[in-house]
């Protein structure tokens, strides 16, 4: 009987021994052949997680963010201890003493799996293992990725310690709202950092894991303040927090940036702007989108905020004051059901999801509630609801016409219904008094439809201080100050006249204005000055004064128009400058960036600069990765500096033009300014630029500096039309130079340029080009900088002509053959005869293109 009965425990002990043999032998296969290809876990070592972008201001605000996944990184000693027992409670409160798996917490979890017959699953997985899952697995739920979890999990234990793990974890684990890591999301549900939580806020970030989906603090409130709760009574349970408060911390309501209980951070930057657009265009070009987006850099703008505010509020008032001239009402094209407008909550729900621009100063969205028989009543995003209502009065739809459903114009509005219907979406400023700001009424806004650019840059170090590429950036994120490619017109003359300078002639060389008529393969080509007239022989210095466009075409003739593409493409207006004769009148489309760029060339004397949006870009670990300014310092080294002696600065700057032509262009360009198409320029500092227009006024500019900033604006609708007749550069573009300049000038002030030696002066006259006495004055004397070396033969000066032109007659022998002008002795001695008044033979105004 014994022998029979231990006969038969042994043979339960031989099939469990074998059994267990066997199990051990299946499962060490099964972990060898997972083990094989599995991803190295020592890459973790090296981590580095896609972090956000930043970008500040030069005075160190932060202005902008850009993120694929948005992360803040922060190392472990950083974490608060709460933070880290909230996510050790509800995740793994074992986590300090298991090996990278939890058997306990595995064998709990696959019992509740069978007690509920799988109606109750829950996950076993340790921090460790979610490590493994999150960086180096997949998320698919399988044996196969459970079998690699652990065995990579087991490896990774005794590769780091627990708080390299811990660190890994809480900086890369996704809480929802596109936030990775504790520190990103503590700023986007709380706007707090991670050392200003309370237990209820670290509680609800660690609750978010489970299902961050899922738990959105409004559309899933109970369920996440049920799992906040659950993870503060772990911490209670495992110690980290007394019971009286926990019992304190689980009666706090949810709060959160999303239930309006906290400003959302995204409120504290300023709206997002064509600037900092136009640097995330550039450095993701230069080192990539996945570096910019998740390489953490820190990145120093040359943006001037007051500057930038500046810009954007002179090219908004100019494109908004045309397109209400042009008494066109268009609205936002946006409306919302009449079904929701009887509620107040649903109306402003649906006004909130309005895709209509929000970053324009002082301008609210709006709905119209009700139509009356004049005036129209209108609820205000962000404005509460008063007994008598917000209203849109009949005054203030007068000035506009709609178009009916065949596209035409109809009668110009005589009541608010004549243009509005409820349900429209509108934009509204209130107006006020200039005087104390008292509030007068709500007035209709609408996005113009025609647009423009705008920018400015410091001459010197090509620092961008202002870009504004449209009207508004969320109804346009098109940059129209550096995509948009448009004719620059007479803007580009300043080009032709500086390779002429360059190539002996002078500021009193005579030039043919008379008709030109050139043949081409498409017909037969006659331009014309804007004036339609044409002036005869004209001092060099009169063409560009007066933007005379037959000059401009004899002096491309005359020195090739090789020579000027050459000149254009060394400036960077161009890359490849085609040799047309019609191109030296700006024909050739460009962007306003290179213009803007190329003027500031003019003005510090001729030296290359290259402009830029960002001063320095720093990688993640602070390391300087790109630095704009490369000049040297000769001097900083030095102990002590002489006294009254500045630093020594080697600019080491290509020179692209002689410094001689640089200023001579600038003083004729001072003259353009004073005289001529850009005498709108109304500024406490010496002021030289340029207008352009092109043919039916298609687009206009100004290009326009001082001694220490160049700033130049173009307008234009995107789909190029005329502007109209009255549309040119000097009343369209130049306001909005002197808007922005007057504030640029009262920060930075200005100078007289700056005379290169290399010169000397001579009095002429700026009607004929004659030489004039040293102490001649009046309003023709114009004091004029020749280089040195040349000496003009003031008898028989260099006349450029050609196009076939017969015997030229010059300005002072007209004068003196008409017997109508005074006659003068020159610094010569000779006799000349100065005509009293402008004709056809001496100078008259000239165009404006």
């Amino acid at each position: 009987m014994l022998r029979s009965v231990l006969s038969f425990f042994g043979a339960i002990f031989s099939w469990f021994v074998t059994a267990s043999f066997f199990i051990a032998l299946t499962l060490g296969a099964i972990f060898w052949i997972y083990s094989r290809d599995l991803p190295s876990h020592e890459t973790l070592a090296q981590y580095t997680p896609k972090t956000i972008s930043r970008i500040y201001s030069g005075e160190g605000r932060l202005i902008d963010e850009f993120a694929e996944e948005r992360r803040l990184f922060v190392p472990i000693e950083e974490i608060p201890d709460l933070v880290k027992h909230a996510f050790i409670s509800a995740e793994d409160k074992n986590f300090y003493s298991h090996p990278g798996y939890d058997v306990r917490g595995i064998v709990g979890a696959a019992w509740q799996a069978v007690a509920s017959r799988g109606s109750s699953v829950r996950g076993a997985s340790t921090i460790t293992q979610q490590v493994m899952k999150n960086f180096l697995l997949s998320s698919d739920r399988s044996v196969e990725r459970k079998v690699k979890e652990l065995i990579l999990a087991s490896r990774l234990e005794r590769t780091l310690d627990k708080d390299q793990i811990l660190e890994l974890y809480l900086n890369e684990i996704f809480l929802g709202q596109n936030s990775f890591g504790v520190a990103a999301a503590a700023q986007t549900y709380f706007n707090k950092s991670l050392t200003e939580l309370a237990p209820h806020e670290a509680a609800m970030l660690a609750a978010m894991p489970q299902a961050p989906g899922r738990y959105h603090p409004v559309t899933a409130k109970e369920r996440v303040t049920e799992r906040r709760n659950y993870v503060l009574r772990e911490m209670w349970q495992n110690g980290y927090i007394d019971e009286a408060t926990y019992q304190s911390e689980a009666k706090l309501p949810l709060k959160s940036v999303q239930n309006g209980d906290y400003p959302a951070f995204r409120q504290q930057l300023p709206p997002r702007d064509y600037f900092t657009d136009e640097i995330r265009r550039q450095l993701s070009a230069q080192f990539g989108n996945e570096e910019f987006f998740g390489g953490g850099l820190t990145i120093r703008a040359t943006v001037d905020p007051d500057l930038q505010s500046a810009a954007a509020d002179a090219l908004r008032q100019a494109l908004e004051q045309y397109d209400r001239g042009t008494g066109v009402w268009r609205g936002t094209r946006e409306t919302i059901p009449a079904d929701q407008l009887t509620d107040e909550a649903a109306w402003r729900g649906a006004l909130w999801q309005a895709k209509v621009p929000r970053d324009i100063p002082g301008w609210h969205p709006a709905v119209v509630l009700e139509v009356g028989a004049s005036d129209a009543r209108i609820g205000i995003e962000g404005i509460e609801e008063d007994a008598d209502g917000h209203w849109i009065p009949a005054a203030d739809v007068q000035w506009a016409r709609k178009r009916g459903p065949d596209g035409r114009l109809g009668p110009r509005a005589k009541v608010a219904g004549d243009l509005l219907t409820v349900g429209d979406v509108v934009l509204v400023r209130a107006m006020t008094q200039d005087g104390d700001g008292s509030f007068i009424r709500w007035t209709l806004r609408q996005v113009p439809e025609i647009q423009g650019g705008f920018m400015a840059m410091d001459v010197n170090t090509g620092r961008v201080l202002s870009m504004q590429g449209g009207f508004s950036y969320q109804s346009s994120v098109f940059n129209r100050a550096t995509q948009a490619q448009r004719q620059p017109g007479s803007s580009f003359k300043p080009f032709v006249y500086a390779a002429a300078l360059d190539n002996n002639y002078t500021p009193a060389t005579i030039v043919v204005d008379e008709p030109i008529s050139i043949n081409t393969p498409f017909g037969l080509w006659e331009p014309k000055n804007s004036s339609g007239k044409h002036y005869g022989p004209t001092p060099l210095r009169t063409g560009i004064e007066m933007s005379r466009n037959l000059m401009t075409i004899r002096i491309a003739q005359d020195i090739g128009m090789e020579r000027v593409a050459e000149y254009a493409e060394r400036f960077g207006v161009y890359d490849d400058l085609k040799p047309f004769l019609a191109n030296a009148l700006g024909a050739q489309e460009t962007t306003l960036f290179k213009m803007v760029a190329a003027y500031a060339m003019f003005a510090n004397g001729g030296e290359r600069v290259e402009p830029t949006l960002v001063d320095r870009v720093q990688d993640r670990r602070g390391r300087t990765i790109y630095r704009h300014d490369q000049r040297v310092c000769e001097t900083c080294g030095q102990q002590a500096l002489p006294a009254g002696q500045g630093p020594v600065i080697d600019t080491n700057r290509e020179r692209v033009m002689d410094a001689v032509t640089a200023y001579q262009l600038t003083s004729m360009l001072e003259g353009a300014v004073e005289r001529g198409s850009g005498s709108g320029v109304d500024l406490p500092v010496p002021i030289a630029g340029k207008t352009g227009t092109t043919n039916d006024a298609k687009d206009v500019w100004f290009i326009g500096y001082s001694s220490n900033i160049v700033a130049g604006c173009y307008l234009g609708y995107d789909q190029p039309r005329s502007l109209g007749e009255n549309a040119y550069g000097g009343t369209l573009c130049v306001p909005v130079f002197n808007a922005f300049m007057r504030q640029a000038v009262a920060e930075f002030g200005g100078t007289e340029f700056a005379v290169p030696p290399g010169g000397y002066w001579v009095k002429i006259d700026r009607s004929t080009g004659q030489r004039l006495s040293d102490d001649a004055s009046g309003p023709n004397v114009v004091a004029e900088y020749f280089r040195d070396g040349t000496d003009p033969d003031w008898g028989s000066p260099l006349i450029v002509s050609g196009f076939g032109d017969g015997e030229v007659v010059l300005p002072w022998q007209a004068g003196a053959e008409s017997g109508s002008g005074t006659s003068i002795t020159t610094s010569t001695g000779e006799r000349r005869v100065i005509p009293r008044q402008t004709d056809f033979g001496t100078m008259s105004s000239g165009g404006l293109y």
